[in-house]
């Protein structure tokens, strides 16, 4: 055998030896959400509620069958903003988060304000006043939480979630809070408040609540579950969902910012 063939010999052999490429697989679908009543929430450790049927229901049209865990807010918001093929759900739709996700709703329309016990006789109208107030309690990386930070208040005490707002508030520990319309009454019942305890002071914002998904999340996944939940409305599979979860409130549309 020549040097020439040796070392041909030599290299076909090193070849063969290396492990084979195979294309990298896509990473499986991650679908997280949080304890926000009656929109979603834990029943006996299981999630429900009306996004989560939605979720479901698209993922049966479209023959997937992701995990659904339920996490603190803050955890969530950064899985969805860091990881591939991840969804969160709900997430309102602001301005400051239009390029962060991939967007599939709207599922609600919101109504956020600020709140107050009745007894504590609360006299507050605009954003100027809540600025120069005392504490005021949101839930942590929240739409409102960013929003209000973006506002200049340095008086927020951020918490794990909604239903510690409203813990806060009934202990005393604040006097004001930051809440939407679609989960309060669900959430002062957890809190044994009434909800002629309560008072709205003003609005802060309307908002309307999607499912988000990684910016590295497969596009055409995407769209097929829009295109989903569409036929959904259209069906009328998703107002009976709706109702059923929140009776008389209307029907979100389809919103593009």
């Amino acid at each position: 055998m020549t040097a020439v063939r040796f070392r041909e010999w030599l290299c076909l052999l090193l070849v063969c030896c290396l492990p084979l490429q195979l294309p990298a697989q896509p990473q499986p679908l991650h679908l997280y959400t949080e304890e926000y009543p009656p929109i979603n929430f834990s029943l006996n450790g299981r999630p429900t509620g009306l996004a989560t049927e939605v979720v479901r229901a698209i993922m049966q049209r479209t023959g997937q069958n992701a995990p659904i865990s339920l996490v603190p807010w803050a955890r969530g918001y950064q899985l969805a903003l860091t990881r591939p093929n991840t969804g969160l759900f709900v997430a309102m739709r602001t301005p400051e988060r239009e390029r962060l996700f991939k967007w599939v709703g709207p599922l609600t329309r919101n109504v956020t304000g600020f709140y107050a016990l009745r007894s504590a006789g609360l006299s507050i109208e605009r954003l100027e006043q809540a600025r120069e107030f005392g504490e005021i309690a949101v839930p942590r990386d929240w739409y409102s939480h960013q929003r209000l930070r973006a506002e200049g208040f340095s008086n927020l005490t951020p918490v794990t979630g909604p239903s510690q707002v409203v813990s806060m508030l009934k202990r005393g520990r604040v006097k004001l809070m930051v809440l939407d319309n679609l989960s309060l009454s669900a959430l002062l019942a957890q809190g044994d408040i009434r909800t002629d305890e309560v008072q709205l002071l003003f609005t802060l914002m309307d908002s309307d609540s999607y499912i988000a998904f990684s910016m590295q999340t497969d596009e055409a996944l995407v769209t097929r579950w829009q295109r989903e939940l569409d036929g959904m409305k259209a069906d009328g599979s998703f107002a009976a969902i709706y109702h059923k979860w929140l009776p008389g409130e209307p029907l979100p549309g389809r919103v593009e910012p």
